[in-house]
């Protein structure tokens, strides 16, 4: 198979090639959008506030004035929220990707996602009014218990776990959840509590919220970056990674429950948005090369700015009845994994 400018195939030790200086650029260029990119994103929404008010209030809060108040307590968590899962999910998607040499591994798609919506969708059922810090410690559960699904139907066909046949897996077990979900919702009356998972969106983010999630995530991200060079090897071939030394058992360990922290934390704040763990990464690759050393810090910089500008997309739409984020995510999602699907047809 012939490889293309966003996949893995046919690397070898000797195409190890990064672009340090492209990704330096990238992540100073990135990091700067991304600032500009959260301002605005404070200025928008049913109630537009000028870039004026929104510096001052944060040099010279105000408690009497709303709009300092709108700023503070839901335009400015909202936005942190959306730099944090954008982060966290990109960064997964390229753990997965350098982890399993899939291409189009993503945590939606293989099915993480799914798993945390059920186990919520179970916890809002049966246990109404559960703190945050159990909600988001029963999504690490569901998003584990997906993987492990998956992955471990994956293992029982014969030929083992190609690209297309995962995300197969990964459809089929989302599909199962996603019923079970619906089922659990309509027969207990938790439609509505569902229905913010279902379309993905900050609606409503606290403060609260954003500083138990910033920690998982920001730690997370810090040992991905840590660990970014066995990742690196890893995508060679557990083969070659073996010869050079690495512990591939251990970094794979590791890697698997940094991908569950990320994608967990990210699904109890915001839903199950798709596609950004897809996406991310493989421009990432296409502009700073195949090392990991690069690949996983720059995804979590465009991966941010990806959910902080569609999140200002859903709310320029339609300011008053919000666009569902994941909605507009997967209109850029849906054909890029099209296309990937397409260029790994050969391994049906």
């Amino acid at each position: 198979m012939q490889s293309h400018p966003f996949s893995q195939s046919g690397q070898s030790a000797e195409s190890i090639q990064s672009r340090p200086i492209a990704a330096v650029i990238l992540l100073i260029g990135g990091s700067v959008l991304l600032v500009l990119s959260a301002a605005l994103s404070i200025a928008v929404g049913a109630a537009d506030i000028s870039l004026a008010t929104v510096w001052e209030s944060i040099v010279h809060f105000n408690p009497d004035l709303t709009s300092h108040q709108v700023i503070h307590q839901l335009r400015i968590p909202r936005v942190i929220a959306g730099a944090l899962t954008g982060a966290a999910f990109a960064t997964a998607g390229a753990l997965m990707q350098g982890m399993t040499r899939n291409p189009i591994a993503d945590s939606g798609l293989l099915g993480i996602n799914a798993g945390s919506g059920l186990l919520l969708a179970i916890c809002f059922a049966f246990f109404p009014g559960m703190s945050f810090v159990h909600l988001l410690f029963f999504s690490f559960i569901g998003a584990a218990l997906a993987a492990g699904i998956v992955f471990g139907a994956g293992s029982m066909v014969k030929g083992g776990l190609t690209p297309v046949r995962l995300v197969l897996a990964g459809a089929a077990v989302s599909a199962l959840m996603l019923a079970i979900s619906e089922a659990i919702a309509i027969h207990y009356n938790v439609g509505q509590e569902l229905a913010f998972w279902y379309a993905g969106g900050m609606q409503g983010v606290q403060w609260a919220q954003v500083k138990i999630i910033a920690p998982w995530i920001l730690g997370s991200i810090a040992i991905a970056i840590l660990i970014s060079r066995s990742i690196t090897l890893l995508s060679l071939g557990e083969d070659i990674a073996t010869g050079l030394g690495q512990r591939t058992g251990l970094v794979k360990a590791v890697g698997a429950l940094l991908i569950l922290i990320l994608a967990g934390a990210s699904v109890s704040i915001v839903g199950a948005v798709g596609f950004v763990g897809l996406i991310i990464p493989h421009v990432s690759r296409y502009l700073v090369g195949v090392d990991y050393r690069w690949i996983i810090p720059c995804s979590a910089v465009l991966g941010s700015l990806l959910v902080v500008l569609a999140d200002i997309g859903a709310r320029m739409f339609n300011p008053f009845a919000e666009t569902p984020l994941g909605a507009l995510i997967a209109v850029i999602g849906v054909p890029f994994f099209l296309y990937l699907a397409m260029n790994e047809r050969r391994e049906l």
